[in-house]
């Protein structure tokens, strides 16, 4: 079977390029088709892999302000010629399923979420804009919405990574989709010797991860919390918080291990689509306390891997965190869990879908 793939952009590291990077792994030779690539960044973790970009790699400041580009991320994945391939495998959460491939090609897409900016989070994302620009915008994601529902019909199978992304395929495309939830590197992190005196919040510094729910919620408690990222957010949830609120900046390797492994609990605020930090921490053995709805449904056990607060306020997180006694999870069963979600786990889940999907496909299909 001869395969190619599609990802969105390769820019800065994150949990989608991790399912990109396992697809390439699944996949050993097939080339990976993307609209940007920061080798300095990503060269790493993608060695030996055949990258085709984009034009778009060529244009004036792509790499650091790709976010301007993005309406022309369409038009840039259309470009990709897949004539000669039998399967097409791409990891969408805004342009990649767009892909146009013949007939001769089955196309399996990965949906990590339909586009936030055109459907679920339209009219907040337009409230943080100005009046002026507020009507052109209105015309662009309109374009958008219907290029993406358009778009969704050149997909033969969908995977979504969680269930809430799979009823939103459906509202969106009107599309059935299997859910094969995206994976962490449970091998990476550890269970600590010690626990330490704080709780942890590990994440991007930007409005929607509600870290501002923890900042209020522990400055009011007293408690020791550390908050590690870094954001625009940053200066505003520092004026915020109490002396017992640690800003660490953005950390990585070693360090991000040693915060998972000695946290009394991690804190999930914010509403993800799935969110891969909660793992991450309880493949350290560590308890969650998350806002209970979205993708943490999907990974925290109530009563036995952590528990939730179910209102988003500071309030409803201060009373969890006082009800939670993070001392009663058993560390190695917290981890157990967490393992279900590893890389390889999901490489196989890949692989046998992959295959099933195409002989299934090719038996269907009236001209093959």
């Amino acid at each position: 079977m001869n395969v190619a793939l599609a990802h969105e952009f390769l820019v800065t590291w994150g949990g989608s390029d991790l399912v990109a990077r396992e697809f390439c792994k699944t996949f050993p030779g097939a080339p990976l088709h993307t609209a940007l690539y920061n080798a300095a960044v990503m060269d790493r973790h993608f060695q030996g892999v055949d990258i085709r970009t984009s034009a778009l790699q060529r244009w004036p400041m792509a790499l650091k302000k790709h976010r301007l580009y993005m309406p022309f991320f369409p038009l840039a994945f259309e470009q990709f010629d897949f004539t000669g391939y039998d399967l097409v495998l791409s990891s969408h959460h805004y342009a990649a399923k767009g892909v146009v491939t013949g007939a001769d090609t089955c196309h399996i897409c990965f949906v990590h979420t339909p586009m936030r900016y055109a459907w679920d989070y339209y009219h907040e994302y337009m409230a943080g804009f100005g009046r002026m620009a507020r009507p052109a915008l209105r015309w662009l994601f309109h374009w958008l919405r219907v290029w993406d529902a358009a778009s969704a019909n050149r997909v033969d199978y969908f995977i979504a990574n969680a269930h809430n992304v799979a009823r939103r395929i459906w509202k969106h495309y009107r599309r059935p989709s299997t859910v094969i939830h995206s994976p962490i590197e449970a091998d990476r992190f550890r269970i600590g010797n010690t626990i330490g005196d704080y709780y942890l919040v590990v994440s991007r510094l930007v409005p929607y991860k509600r870290v501002d729910l923890a900042v209020q919620a522990f400055s009011a408690l007293g408690e020791k919390l550390v908050v590690a990222g870094d954001g625009p957010e940053l200066k505003r949830l520092k004026a915020m918080a109490g002396p017992n609120v640690e800003f660490t900046g953005f950390v990585d390797g070693k360090q991000l291990e040693n915060l998972y492994s000695g946290c009394r609990a991690f804190l999930f605020p914010g509403f993800e689509d799935f969110g891969l930090t909660p793992l991450e921490a309880q493949a350290s053995g560590r308890p969650v306390i998350a806002y209970g709805a979205g993708g943490a449904l999907e990974t925290v056990i109530e009563g036995q891997t952590g528990t939730f607060f179910r209102e988003q306020t500071a309030d409803s997180l201060a009373e969890a965190v006082r009800r939670f006694d993070w001392q009663s999870t058993d560390p190695a069963a917290v981890r157990a869990h967490a393992q279900q979600f590893d890389t390889a786990v999901f490489r196989k889940k890949i692989a046998d879908f992959a295959r099933d999907r195409f002989e299934e496909w090719k038996a269907s299909s009236p001209a093959l």
